[in-house]
């Protein structure tokens, strides 16, 4: 393995890949606003740590 790809590995040097939390951030600050969705409630918890690219949970909806 060369020293690049090592880099790549670790997220070290160029910006990593992946989300940027202020936009996700705010992507969730509106959908809690657009249902009205209030902190501590089970929706939040939906919303907040659903993982649909793991699990295929829907952030918002019927839980399955």
């Amino acid at each position: 393995m060369n020293l690049p790809e090592l880099k790549k590995l670790a997220g070290v040097g160029e910006k990593a890949e992946g989300s940027n939390i202020s936009i996700t951030g705010n992507e969730k600050g509106e959908l809690m606003k657009k249902h009205n969705i209030k902190p501590g409630t089970d929706e939040w918890f939906q919303l907040w740590f659903s993982k649909p690219y793991l699990t295929g949970e829907k952030p918002i909806g019927e839980k399955e």
